[in-house]
């Protein structure tokens, strides 16, 4: 279980599967005969009614489907920008640095799945999600068929019925109002992606 101070927690399921869609690289943890297991893997996200289903898929090979097919729970992170807040930011001290960022944690059980026809439109919907800011995609159907199909043999599937969300968005909630238009104009003015994105996140709340 994630430390979910009450200032920092987000239950909203609207915002935390709108982060997983975001930032769609998870990272699936699960508990194996050797111990803990993680690997980084891309997620789609499909609601069905109200349950929320995580689509991956693995290599055949790797270890982590031997645990998996054991069944049982596992978490997958999905992790935002973050951003380091100096003390220098604040108005009054004394303080100390910190962290600011998002995660949004996703528990439930798995199921394997290797039916070829399931695959191919979870590779296809993976594709065409990430490709679609191109202006000439790159399409999975234009693959050469007997390509495409030993591809297709050489990974698993998965999908995670997810039984509960925990989003933790850490965003200087715990600091003075005085100090937090300081932290984003501080944020606003990095050359750090990450700052400037957890400084949207900061306004739009104080906005909100």
């Amino acid at each position: 279980m994630v430390y979910l101070p009450p200032a920092f927690t987000e239950a909203r399921p609207a915002v935390l599967i709108a982060h997983i869609e975001e930032h769609n690289f998870g990272l699936l943890i699960s508990h194996g005969t050797e111990g803990l297991v993680a690997n980084h893997i891309p997620f789609v996200a499909e609601r069905d009614g109200e349950r929320l289903h995580l689509l991956g898929h693995l290599a055949r090979q790797n270890p982590q489907i031997e645990d998996l097919g054991r069944g049982g729970e596992v978490l997958t992170i999905f992790s935002g920008p973050h951003a380091y807040i100096s003390p220098r930011w604040y108005d009054e001290g004394p303080a100390v640095p910190t962290w600011n960022y998002v995660d949004v944690h996703a528990y439930g059980p798995v199921r394997l799945v290797e039916d070829e026809d399931w695959l191919r439109r979870l590779l296809r919907r993976l594709s065409d999600q990430h490709e679609a800011g191109s202006p000439a995609p790159w399409r999975m159907q234009d693959l050469p068929e007997t390509y495409l199909a030993g591809m297709v043999k050489g990974i698993i599937g998965l999908e995670i019925a997810v039984e509960r969300l925990q989003g933790k968005y850490k965003l200087s909630q715990n600091r003075p109002a005085a100090d937090r238009p300081r932290v984003i104009a501080a944020l606003e003015s990095s050359a750090d992606a990450g700052a400037q994105a957890v400084a949207r996140l900061m306004r739009d709340r104080e906005l909100g």
